[in-house]
């Protein structure tokens, strides 16, 4: 037997409410030698933990109900504080990956992200200061959704408290959540 037949596997925990897009990365992961197991939401999350230890998870950020990404990160560092964490969105913005790494999270990775991608983020959990800078400035339908994030974050993600520090009223900005497409 081969010295890399008997490393042992990863344990890869994938928290993804899409799931044509977890059964794709699952089945990815699994052709690595990873043993793979998926969660739909923060609740599914929880129930996985209870007879599974992953060392590693893939995150997206926005899942459908109350629980977002974020809340996911706590929870899986609260039960591994080692574990590597890669958070995934389709809508990246600077506030949410400053939060998702502020909580613990080793990287930050825009969509379409693939296995490679995912891959070369857990091997990048130090940091490097070899990324290259951009001068593109930011729109205000940007700048909007990254302060409506940050202060979902500080308000640990209630949309009511978050509606009056914004001021704005509540169901404007459910209907604001609602209408991007986040996955």
């Amino acid at each position: 037997m081969a010295p890399e037949d008997t490393a042992p596997r990863e344990r890869l925990l994938i928290v993804e409410d899409d799931a044509a897009f977890a059964r794709t990365l699952a089945r990815s992961f699994e052709r690595r030698n990873h043993e793979v197991r998926v969660a739909a939401s923060h609740e599914q999350l929880l129930e996985q933990l209870r007879s599974y230890a992953p060392t590693r998870a893939v995150v997206d950020l926005k899942l459908q109900g109350e629980a977002s990404g974020l809340a996911c990160v706590r929870t899986l560092l609260a039960h591994d504080s080692s574990m590597l964490i890669v958070v995934l969105t389709g809508f990246a913005s600077i506030a949410t990956a400053v939060e998702a790494i502020k909580l613990g999270a080793c990287h930050y990775l825009a969509k379409p992200s693939n296995t490679d991608d995912i891959e070369a983020a857990f091997g990048r959990a130090e940091g490097t200061t070899e990324v290259a800078l951009t001068n593109r400035p930011s729109s205000i339908k940007t700048l909007e959704w990254e302060r409506i994030h940050q202060v979902l974050a500080e308000t640990g993600f209630n949309i009511s408290e978050t509606a009056r520090r914004l001021g704005m009223h509540r169901r404007t900005l459910a209907r604001k959540l609602d209408k991007q497409q986040v996955k």
